[in-house]
């Protein structure tokens, strides 16, 4: 199909999505961008990449941020392990290469948090290498313009893509027909209910041609997602004392769901089990003496959220708690699951970055500004 790139780019030209990290002369800028869009819609991106820019404007201030730091600005953005890796690729950078992001496409690859596709995107859209990609925009609109039957997440359909992006790519504009792929696929050739008829590729287009574009691309059934009940305890300390009252809170590993982040400390999915006959509360407080070494007293229910991560979904029960010995201070408690355990104001609760749930949880706590309660 020699008129794919052709017919792409006349529409990519009047058509491009104006957005705050194209046309940029700083790599970094792309090498962010690119990273938080993994998994993630543009408009949810954006109000955190002008954040984001905001604080750690070069890779040199990013590098020499905290950990904490870099949690907190990408908090609410999910999938935090890009961030972590953001933040560890950037020392790499700094200590070796100068400060400079590397234009070779192997030593991009060597940087935490950057695979095939992404080291793909930055070489051509940072540095207009002829390089093609392929993220989920550009394998939906191939598997279409092409009616690939293969699943496109299996190894022969991807294998099947990568030659489609390489063979139609046209060679010193392969920036604007990565970035072309895209927004068609981001605009017109959208997962479900596609405008055919404002395609710039209808004409090509195979799955059209069949009627079967709502078919394509091939997905693989995946199993049931699982789903667990799990519980949290929000610790009070300081009994009724409200100008003094302090709530518990822990990090989690650094490695792992939610590295680095703070949580009320609780019954996990993947640690935590229901055990026979046991009722969310003696499961809570068993939970909570196996992991810090404490006895609580389960008291009210402070809610129930509920939260779907990548590959299970889960339905936290929250209730307030105390330890029975109230002189236990963070220094005496036995911790095994966490890195530090704070007591913690609840309106000083904003400052430790938290997931979704336990984000949740504490703007109850501050805007309720009831924890007065005992169990």
């Amino acid at each position: 199909m020699a008129f794919l790139a052709t017919y792409l780019l006349n529409w990519y030209g009047q058509h491009a999505r104006h957005l705050p990290w194209r046309g940029h002369s700083d790599p970094y800028v792309v090498w962010v961008s690119e990273i938080m869009l993994q998994q993630t819609r543009v408009e949810t991106v954006l109000p955190y990449f002008n954040h984001w820019m905001e604080r750690f404007p070069t890779i040199e201030i990013l590098a020499n941020a905290s950990q904490q730091e870099v949690l907190a600005v990408w908090e609410g953005l999910g999938y935090y392990s890009r961030a972590r890796n953001l933040h560890h690729a950037a020392k790499s950078v700094l200590a070796d290469h100068n400060g400079e992001l590397p234009r070779d496409l192997k030593e991009l690859r060597r940087l935490p948090g950057i695979g095939r596709y992404t080291a793909a995107a930055i070489g051509s859209i940072a540095f207009g290498l002829d390089e093609p990609a392929l993220d989920g925009n550009i394998r939906r609109v191939l598997a279409r313009v092409f009616d690939v039957r293969l699943p496109a997440r299996s190894r022969l359909g991807e294998q099947r893509l990568w030659e489609l992006a390489t063979t139609n790519m046209p060679c010193g504009q392969v920036s604007q027909y990565n970035q072309a792929l895209m927004d068609l696929g981001a605009m017109v050739c959208t997962p479900r209910a596609p405008n055919c008829p404002e395609c710039p590729l209808v004409e090509l287009c195979e799955a059209y041609r069949l009627g079967v574009q709502a078919e394509r691309p091939v997905v693989e059934s995946k199993p049931p997602v699982p789903h667990y009940t799990v519980a949290a305890a929000v610790i009070q300390r300081n009994g009724r004392s409200q100008q003094n009252q302090l709530v518990l809170i822990a990090q989690r590993p650094v490695n792992g769901l939610l590295g680095g982040m703070w949580e009320f400390p609780g019954l996990k999915p993947t640690l935590g089990k229901h055990q026979v006959g046991e009722d969310l509360e003696t499961a809570l407080k068993r939970e909570i003496c196996e992991e810090l070494g404490v006895e609580i007293q389960v008291g009210e229910p402070l809610g129930v959220y509920r939260h779907a991560f990548t590959h299970f979904r889960i339905t936290l029960h929250a209730f307030w708690c105390s330890i029975i010995d109230s002189q236990a201070h963070p220094s005496e408690l036995l911790f095994y699951e966490h890195n530090d355990l704070r007591w913690v104001e609840p309106a000083l609760l904003s400052s430790y970055p938290m997931g979704k749930v336990d984000r949740q949880i504490a703007n109850l706590l501050f805007e309720t500004n009831n924890l007065n309660r005992e169990p």
